[in-house]
This record gives structure tokens, C-alpha cells and sequence, in this order.
């Protein structure tokens, strides 16, 4: 086979030599338009997991580039002179000259064509390829001639950064952060040969055009660097090898680059996409040769695998590598826009800050790290406890973060766990009985530090649907003060009520006779912002809410607070979610009024702030209140994360005590993006920006996510739905599963604890033992490290 590799990058050289140590017959050309030596890049960084793929690829190889390595454990956080450190993370520095030479010499060792000084204009210049690879790199022009069939989706990143050097040694992976008159910049700095370190500064654009760098020859702009990180350079100048740039051009934008293909074919061969020609991943998570390498070795297996079906081979390739390329570019976004926003983390504690900078690909995760770094684990775990109030003399068994007590107004929660409003659609007549004693009850013996009942609503037509609960009357008040009478007897959880109006959602089925569906019969009148018909053609229409509805159904609100607080709950939540009646309020795809209730954002929020303040006035002063809201509607042209943050601060200053970070459910145009945890950026957010506290739902479903989330800051209690409808003793059962076993079971399940902690770690054990897999591979394999 005849194989052109336009770019001789690590991509191109490293598929080439794999190639053509697979066929010694492959006639295999490296095209590269600069000189064999030079390079614009400085220190490139490995993980240990990626060089054991390399040693796996081809040996000698891997032997060169190990023999060149710097190697490191260490991660060191530097911000406002304190000075965090964490250790077992495994990196490797290589400069990527030194890489490219290494590269080079094996290529041709094995025969491969190397041609220097070749600005390749066309892949048509090789009509006698049988196959074409377009590894030129981030500016690819190959992929821009083929835009059509490649679909590459290209996102400048916001913040400014330029690639530098300096032969100050850094001994670990160094981040330093400094504050300006003009905003925060950072330095990532990490040594990758005997005497050089890379050291890269970014700033969010706005902060590096206030500083003025946009005008700066290069000369200027490295000085302000150097004075503004001289602290860590220790008298070392930085140093630029971009002698082809002028003035502020070597500062550049982050480009995240997609494809919906990574294979054309030109009429003649198929050209394929490799390494940052088909992708990018932002330089925080270190991954950009990490994928191409893998790319290479990806598409030199595939083809030995579907011998003489190229066809195959590629469509293997593309369906392996695309997947594994959107993992670590989801990790490497998370990455992106925490160094984006280091603004929103700057007032955490330093402790705090470095843990959230070091989970913040969330492929790190609260275990991992403990994997790597024990020592360092267990003293932030103290840290944390020590905050709570949790003061605890050694020896002891350190406290993971979710079992670490809240404090809201006069609530004590005695960890960080919520069981999340569930609807279970099984009242009659409103009125709560057994069912729901039997389910609340069993949830609050589970561990949590406070069960959530389901949206319950101030009138009949409040519903959504027969089933739903109801606060309007005392026979319900009664029906729940029975069921929080159970809670406060039986065990030490709290109990919340959630108060909400379906507004255009409601009067439907019940979900197991149809979902959504309008009741056969017995249709009630329905309200909300504007006319507004929730599934087109099959839903009621409702009517636009006068001003005498809104005083009636703010006053219902009041009436169902009062009941509430006479049946004993502990906590009050508002629904604004979900595109239910305060929602529809809220959200712009919903409201189309032209008064004063509609329009801005402000006004939108005028008259679900209305209830909120009544509801507060009339709920005691000691306990708290949440409001929930829609974060983000997934629709072009509604909530968005930005007025989510808006929305809170509107809540904050209202009296709002918390907000539960919820998304969607508003319109059924709505395209979300699913993942584990994927509404707990909201949370992060709105914590960080408003300065409110949060709670995070979505997709928490292990004890590990919970730590993770709490010990970084991004929400202050974690709220788990479904994983609780399979197992009351959740938070029980995910206690052992980590071992940490100073929980408190109900008196009359203790028997069952000793035997379900033995038997978990006997089934750890047994797992490990079959894996053949040290616990952090184990863990690094679980979080796609």
C-alpha cells in the first residue's frame, strides 16, 4: 500500500513507523513543510497510562521516549502565597523537538520517506496513494478543502495564551495564579528536559486587552509576564522560540476543533483525518499528542484487524477513536472553562480552590484522588470536617465530605444528602396515606439527612394530575402531619415539603395511563402566564392568569405555608421548574405577556418573587426555604446558564435560604445534554457567582460523585432521586460501599451493617484479585484516566 502523510507531526511520523513496521512493503512518505529540526512547541506531557500504550505499539520507541522523559507525581497550586500540594499523579515531560527527533530517527530506522521544506498545496499532488492522511495539524488545509464532507465545528475559547519557556526547574506541575488591577491570570508550568520547563499564561481576553497586552511588541508582553510570575521564576527570564511573530500575534485563542468525519474520499483515495487536523483538547488536561499518538495506533490496528478492506478499517477507526476523542474533549471543556472562570473560584479557601482545580475535568474524581494521594485526602477530608463543626481528635477515621452536617438557619442536616422530590402520584382526594407514610418513611430511615415529599399543590386545580398531593384543607395537613410526626419520632432526618402549581401541565393521567395526556373526563380549567398549550394539538389550552388569579393563587401559596408549618415540616421548597406556573413566569418561551409581568428578565420574575416573599413572611423565621428552579431551558431562545445566575440572586434577595439547581422540563423542543452530574455546573454557578447556596441533582448517582461535588464547592447538598426509588438505604448502603462505617444505622438494621460492610470488601477484593489491576488503575480505568 502507498500511504502520503501530509504533516509530519507525532501523528503522521508515529502512523507512519507503525505502518511500516506492520508491512516492511508499505511504501510510506512523510511530508513536513519545515526543517527537520524545527519546532514552534516547547515541553509536551504524557500520563504513565499513555506510555504504556506506546510500549505496547512498538517497544523501541517507547524505550527513547522514556529514556527522555522527565518525570513527575506532583501537582502544586500556588494562589494568594499559600501554596497546595498533592502527589501520585503519574506525568511525563518530553520537549517536542526532542519528541519529533525520536519519532524521526525510528521512521527512518524502518525505511520511512521523510521530505522536509514541502508545503503541501493539494492531497491531489499523490495520485498514486492508496491512502491519504491529513495530519497538518490545528490550521489544517486539508481540512478546510474538504469542509463539507468533514464538518469540522471550531470554537475559539475565551481565554488569551501564550506558549513560553524558562530554565527555571519546576520539580512538579506547577499552577500559579495572580491578581490584577485588570482581572486574574494564570501559569501553567511544568519541566520537560534537564534544564527547561514549558510555562504557559492565560486570561480570559477581557482581562488581557484591560492589561493592554494587545498593544505590547512581544518583547513587552513577556516582560509584564515576568514581573507579574517572578515570585516563581526565581530571577529566570521566559523565553520565546515564535521568532515569526510579531508584537501580541503568538497570544492566541484556544481552537476546540470537532469533526462529524474524519474520512473523504478525493476520487482517488481516501484522505483521512488525524490527530489536531480532526480534533483538539485544551493544553490543561495535557491530552493533545496523547490523541493523536492513540489515533495513529487506533487506525494501524484497525487496518491489520480488516486485511485488504481499507473500507472497513476506516469506519472502524472513526467509530472507535470518535468516541474515545469526545470523552477526553468533554473532560478537557469542563477543564477549559474552570481556567475560564477562575474568577468564580478565586474566593474560595486555597484548600478548597486546589481541590476544585484538581477535579475539575471531573475525571478525577473524590476516590481517585484518594488513590493517588491518600495523605493529602485525609487532611482536606479534616479540613472540611473542621469547617462543619466537626472538630475530631486523632487518631480517627477521617469523615468523607457528604457525611459532614449542613447548617440553614436554626436546620441542623446531619449530612449533605437529600432524597429529591419524587412524584408518586397516589393520593386521593389530595390527602397523603399509607403509601406515602410507607415510602417518606423508608427513605428517612435510609441514611439521608432529609427527604423531600413530591410537588404538592395549594388547590384541586393546582394538580397535575388526580393522584398528586395537596395542601389546601386539613385533612391533608393532617395526613402529613402524620407522616413528618413518623420522620421526627423514628429517626434524626429532617422532612421538606416542595409547594408547586402545574399551571399549564396540569390536569394529565396519571404518568402509567399516559403521560402528559389530558384527563378522559373531569378536565379542570387551567392558567398560566400566556396561552399556552404544552404538547401541540393533544393538551389543554390555558388561559393567561388576570391580576385577581395571581392575588388568589399567591394567597392559596400562603395558605398551604401555614399548613405546612402547623403540620411540623422542617423545610419549605418552591417549584419555579419545570415549566410548571411559576416557571412559565420565569421562562421567555412561555411568557409572552406585554404588562409588567412579561418582557426582561426582571420582570418575568416579578410575580413568582411576589409568592416567594409571601411564603417567607408567612413560614417561621428559624427554618428555611429553597427554590427550584429551571437552570437551563435546552432550547435556543430560553433560560440560559447566564440568567440562571441572574434568577438566583433575584431569589437570594428575596430571602431565598437556598436554590435547587434543576434544569428543562419546559418545553418538549428541549435537546439536554446527558451525562454523569450534568446539571451540577448549574449548581457550581450559581453557588460561585450568586453566592447562594445550592443543591445539585442529575445523574449523582454514587457516594463518589456526592464527595466530589461537596468537597469542591460546587453545591452544598447533593438531592438523589432515582438511585433512592431503588434503595431507601442509599446513603447506607454507599457509606459501606467507601468504607467509612462511623454512620449511624437505625437501631433495629444494625445487625444487618457489620455483615453488608464484610461482605462489600470481600467483594472489592475479590474484583481487584480477578482484574489483576492495582486500586488506581482500577480507578483511573472506572474514570476513563
Amino acid at each position: 500500500m502507498n500511504i502520503v502523510c501530509i504533516g509530519g507531526g507525532p501523528a503522521g511520523l508515529y502512523f507512519a513507523l507503525l505502518m511500516k513496521q506492520q508491512n516492511p512493503a508499505h511504501e510510506i512518505s512523510v511530508v513536513e513543510r519545515n526543517k527537520p529540526y524545527d519546532t514552534f512547541g516547547w515541553g509536551v506531557v504524557f500520563s504513565d497510562q499513555t506510555l504504556g500504550n506506546l510500549q505496547a505499539s512498538d517497544a523501541p520507541t517507547a524505550g527513547d521516549i522514556l529514556g527522555a522523559f522527565n518525570h513527575w507525581d506532583d501537582i502544586e497550586v500556588n494562589i494568594g502565597g499559600r501554596q497546595i500540594r498533592s502527589s501520585g499523579h503519574g506525568f511525563c515531560g518530553i520537549g517536542r523537538k526532542r519528541l519529533l527527533n525520536i519519532l524521526q530517527r525510528r521512521c527512518e530506522e524502518l525505511g520511512v520517506k521523510l521530505v522536509f521544506e514541502t508545503d503541501v498545496q493539494d492531497d491531489t499532488q499523490y495520485p498514486e496513494a492508496d491512502l491519504i492522511i491529513a495530519s497538518d495539524g490545528l490550521n489544517s488545509r486539508i481540512r478546510g478543502k474538504y469542509a463539507a464532507s468533514y464538518q469540522p465545528d471550531i470554537d475559539l475559547r475565551k481565554c488569551r495564551f501564550v506558549w513560553l519557556g524558562t530554565h527555571k526547574r519546576f520539580e512538579a506541575f506547577t499552577f500559579a495564579f495572580e491578581h490584577t488591577e485588570h482581572g486574574w491570570f494564570q501559569a501553567h508550568a511544568y519541566q520537560f528536559d534537564g534544564d527547561t520547563s514549558t510555562f504557559i499564561v492565560e486570561a480570559p481576553e477581557e482581562v488581557w486587552l484591560k492589561a493592554g497586552i494587545d498593544k505590547m511588541e512581544k518583547e513587552e508582553g513577556i516582560a509584564f509576564c515576568e514581573k507579574l510570575f517572578a515570585r516563581y521564576l526565581d530571577g529566570n527570564p521566559l523565553m520565546s522560540n515564535a521568532a515569526h511573530l510579531r508584537g501580541s500575534a503568538q497570544w492566541i485563542r484556544f481552537p476546540r476543533v470537532v469533526c462529524g468525519n474524519w474520512v473523504h474520499h478525493n476520487g482517488r483515495a481516501p484522505v483521512v483525518l488525524m490527530g489536531d487536523a480532526a480534533h483538539t483538547a485544551h493544553f490543561s488536561i495535557g491530552s493533545g499528542t496523547k490523541l493523536a499518538l492513540e489515533d495513529a495506533i487506533e487506525l494501524a490496528r484497525c487496518i491489520a484487524k480488516a486485511p485488504g478492506d481499507l473500507a472497513q478499517a476506516l469506519a472502524d477507526y472513526q467509530a472507535v477513536r470518535s468516541v474515545e476523542v469526545l470523552r477526553i474533549q468533554n473532560a478537557a471543556r469542563n477543564s477549559t472553562e474552570w481556567f475560564e472562570n477562575v474568577a468564580r473560584y478565586a474566593h474560595l479557601p486555597a484548600e478548597q480552590f486546589a481541590y476544585s482545580l484538581l477535579t475539575r475535568s471531573q475525571r478525577i474524581s473524590h476516590e481517585n484522588l484518594r488513590l493517588r494521594d491518600k495523605d493529602y485526602v485525609e487532611a482536606y477530608e479534616d479540613w472540611i470536617a473542621d469547617r462543619a463543626g466537626l472538630h475530631r481528635a486523632p487518631p480517627h477515621q477521617p469523615v468523607p465530605p457528604m457525611f459532614t452536617p449542613y447548617r440553614a438557619r436554626g436546620v441542623t442536616l446531619k449530612n449533605r444528602i437529600v432524597v429529591s422530590p419524587m412524584a408518586q402520584y397516589s393520593c386521593v382526594d389530595g390527602v397523603p396515606g399509607d403509601y406515602h407514610l410507607v415510602h417518606l418513611g423508608a427513605r428517612a430511615m435510609g441514611g439521608a439527612a432529609m427527604v423531600v415529599a413530591e410537588m404538592t399543590c395549594p388547590t384541586a386545580d393546582a394538580r397535575i394530575t388526580p393522584g398528586c398531593p395537596g395542601l389546601w384543607n386539613e385533612a391533608q395537613r393532617d395526613g402529613w402531619k402524620r407522616i413528618v410526626d413518623y420522620v421526627h419520632g423514628h429517626t434524626d432526618c429532617k422532612i421538606a415539603l416542595q409547594l408547586g402549581h402545574a399551571g399549564a401541565k396540569g390536569s394529565t393521567r396519571v404518568p402509567w395511563e399516559g403521560e402528559d395526556q389530558p384527563l378522559a373526563q373531569d378536565n379542570w380549567p387551567l392558567i398560566s402566564a400566556s396561552p399556552q398549550q404544552y404538547l401541540d394539538g393533544v393538551s389543554d389550552w390555558s388561559r393567561a392568569m388576570s391580576r385577581a388569579d395571581m392575588e388568589r393563587e399567591r394567597d392559596d401559596f400562603v395558605r398551604s405555608t401555614q399548613l405546612a408549618a402547623q403540620a411540623g415540616f422542617d423545610w419549605l421548597e418552591l417549584h419555579c421548574a419545570h415549566g410548571y406556573l411559576l416557571s412559565g413566569f420565569i421562562s421567555p418561551l412561555t411568557n409572552q405577556r406585554t404588562d409588567e409581568y412579561g418582557g426582561t428578565l426582571e420582570n418575568r420574575l416579578r410575580y413568582p418573587l411576589e409568592v416567594f416573599r409571601a411564603m417567607r413572611a408567612a413560614w417561621p423565621e428559624q427554618l428555611p426555604i429553597s427554590v427550584r428552579i429551571s437552570a437551563h431551558d435546552w432550547v435556543e431562545g430560553g433560560i440560559t446558564p447566564d440568567d440562571a445566575v441572574q434568577i438566583a440572586r433575584a431569589f437570594k434577595a428575596a430571602g431565598a435560604d437556598m436554590i435547587d439547581c434543576s434544569s428543562g422540563q419546559v418545553s418538549r423542543k428541549q435537546q439536554p445534554v446527558y451525562g454523569r452530574m450534568y446539571q451540577t455546573p448549574f449548581a457550581d454557578r450559581i453557588r460561585n457567582e450568586a453566592g447562594i447556596p445550592t443543591i445539585a441533582v442529575g445523574a449523582i448517582s454514587e457516594a463518589d460523585h456526592v464527595n466530589s461535588i461537596i468537597a469542591a464547592g460546587r453545591a452544598d447538598l447533593c438531592a438523589i432521586a432515582r438511585p433512592h426509588l431503588a434503595n431507601p438505604a442509599w446513603s447506607l448502603q454507599e457509606a459501606a460501599k467507601i468504607g467509612y462505617f462511623e454512620v449511624e444505622w437505625p437501631k433495629q438494621y444494625r445487625s444487618a451493617k457489620t455483615q453488608l460492610e464484610r461482605n462489600l470488601e470481600r467483594e472489592k477484593s475479590l474484583a481487584a484479585q480477578g482484574a489483576g489491576l492495582t486500586p488506581l488503575e482500577q480507578a483511573n480505568r472506572a474514570q476513563g484516566v
